[in-house]
């Protein structure tokens, strides 16, 4: 059965810095891209930043510069460090592995929030 549980997630303060995890079962974790996705209210989903098998890195708009992902092949868990955070960043976050369009799956998300 496959799983992806986001953990990590919460109110933060604008400044602050979060770190979300995405723990992986169920199937073959180190040859999937890993990555992570946000939707605010109102706003369609969008890509933070994904993770190929072999660690190479491509940050979407919504990650640049504030955000970084990493990935442990050996815990099969994916993280996103996100620091300076900023109201706008309030989304619940969702973690993705993906092979092809037609192999690909969601966790949960997981909410978060920044405010003072």
């Amino acid at each position: 059965q496959v799983q992806l549980v986001e953990s990590g997630g919460g109110l933060a303060q604008p400044g602050g810095s979060l770190r979300l995890s995405c723990a992986a079962s169920g199937f073959m974790f180190n040859i999937y891209a890993m990555g992570w996705y946000r939707q605010a209210p109102g706003k369609q989903r969008e890509l933070v930043a994904v993770i190929s098998p072999g660690g190479r890195i491509n940050y979407g708009d919504s990650g640049k510069g504030r955000f970084t992902i990493s990935r442990d092949n050996a815990k099969n868990t994916v993280y996103l460090q996100m620091n300076s955070l900023k109201p706008e960043d309030t989304a619940v976050y969702y973690c993705n592995a993906y092979i092809s369009s037609l192999v690909n799956y969601w966790g949960q998300g997981t909410q978060v929030t920044v405010s003072s």
